[in-house]
């Protein structure tokens, strides 16, 4: 092997196949590892690439000789085998640093973070991007990784890039350009020590490498997130649905209104939108406030706001059965996002709660104070159900079932609770694991399952 580098890479989803593809063409002999001793398909997704499986194998036996290691996200980077690779000299990063270095140095970064509503507000601004006719990538937590495109890009291209919060754990050297924060809500506190303030931080990694000639696109709205103008070195680009900025972007006389450097610019009206719900005015003006500060002609960000759509899993109408609307929105997969789905329903609603099998410890009450009367009743499965039951109990809300059986079983039940004029929403507010792959599974079968109703 002589000189030839090592790479272990850990943690086999899409990210680490795309890591292991990419380390494998720049020469690194590739070790592969994950907790599941088998993963059906892995094999033909390494097809053509040279590695050692170590599926199976305890992490910390293979870091003799090794000189990189890359972490799934879901790997917290004080597991011990982490730190002890650190302390032996190894460098430990995670996908999206590693797909940083390999882009090209002139690609343009466009990150959006924060809690809810990262995957809707970052395919908006891919839209507005490639409306203005820029070469752009969609990539990070959207669901394809960084790495996976990375020898792609050329000078001048834009990566617009969902980051997540357990993703920025692990950088070194990632620059946005522009970086969007939308919101900060408790999520995954199970992976940061029960600590809000390690969330917190992980997120604010996003701009440490900032410079001053970088932007931080702040949501004025949310004060933790109004805060972070004090940890960075960027220049700060505020944008609000509630307070009349002097600079950014806001709300004046009924329409979305650019300030910047001394002009204002008339955007759209927020009813010209297609997405629904103040949320989505909250994501849309994230992502015209990342276009406009980095250049983009506000022609271009208005024919691309009123284009968009919506994103799949996303409050994503299925179809109306005998006066029932069916609402897709898997993508709830903490109580705080499926808030923003109840907000955003304009008809009575029976709510799945749970249908997975991962707990998040997630506090399910202040869904339940947000329901407003638009729920009249919930539906819920899988390991979550005690502590669903436990926060319809202390809000005093009664209209509750439980439900064992299969997923049809569960939304024909649903259908069966909902009368003419009312909406079926899925919006677990918990993760799809243990029942499902992903949560864009569990969409797909609730759509399946739907078209045959």
């Amino acid at each position: 092997m002589g000189n030839m580098k090592t790479a272990l890479i850990c943690g086999m989803a899409k990210s680490g196949i795309a890591s292991a593809r990419l380390l494998a063409q720049d020469g690194y002999h590739v070790i592969i590892n994950d907790s599941k001793a088998e993963i059906p398909g892995l094999k033909a997704a390494l097809n053509g690439i040279d590695y050692t499986d170590a599926l199976g194998v305890e992490p910390a036996t293979l870091l003799t000789g090794v000189d990189l290691l890359v972490l799934s996200p879901v790997i917290p980077l004080f597991a011990p085998f982490a730190a002890q690779a650190q302390a032996m000299g190894i460098e430990v990063i995670g996908e999206i640093e590693l797909g940083y270095r390999y882009c090209n140095p002139q690609t343009q970064f466009v990150c959006i973070s924060g809690t809810n509503g990262k995957t809707t507000t970052t395919a908006l601004t891919g839209e507005l991007f490639r409306t203005a006719g820029k070469t752009t990538f969609v990539l990070g937590n959207i669901g394809i990784p960084i790495t996976q495109e990375a020898l792609h890009t050329r000078p001048g291209d834009v990566v617009v890039a969902e980051v997540a919060a357990l993703q920025l754990e692990s950088i070194a050297r990632f620059r946005p350009h522009a970086m969007g924060m939308l919101n900060i809500a408790e999520d995954h506190l199970n992976r940061f020590e029960y600590k809000l303030e390690n969330y917190i931080a992980a997120k604010c990694r996003a701009f440490e490498n900032q410079a001053p000639s970088d932007f931080a696109v702040l949501n004025y709205d949310d004060a933790t997130v109004r805060d972070m103008a004090k940890r960075t070195r960027a220049r700060t680009v505020y944008f609000s649905q509630n307070t009349r900025l002097t600079e950014g972007l806001c709300l004046a006389g009924g329409y979305m209104v650019w300030r910047w450097e001394g002009r204002e610019t008339r955007l759209i009206r927020p009813d010209e939108l297609r997405i629904p719900g103040a949320h989505n005015l909250q994501n849309a003006m994230c992502a015209a406030a990342l276009a406009l500060c980095m250049g983009l002609e506000p022609e271009a960000v208005r024919q691309g706001l009123r284009a968009f759509a919506g994103v799949e899993h996303r409050i994503e109408f299925v179809r109306e059965v005998n006066g029932v609307r069916f609402i897709n929105d898997s993508k709830g997969t903490n109580p705080a996002s499926t808030i923003k789905a109840v907000q955003a329903m304009d008809r009575p609603t029976i709510l799945m709660l749970g249908v997975g099998d991962y707990d998040k410890q997630s506090d399910f009450a202040p869904l339940f104070q947000a329901f407003g009367g638009r729920v009249k009743g919930v539906i819920a499965s899988g390991c979550n159900i005690p502590a669903i039951c436990r926060a319809a109990k202390e809000t005093g809300f009664t209209a509750i079932r439980t439900y064992e059986g299969d997923y049809e079983g569960m939304i024909r039940e649903a259908a069966a609770m909902a009368q003419p004029g009312d909406a079926v929403l899925l919006s677990p507010a918990a993760a799809s694991w243990g029942q499902f792959d992903n949560f864009e599974q569990r969409g797909d079968r609730f759509k399946e399952i739907v078209q045959g109703l």
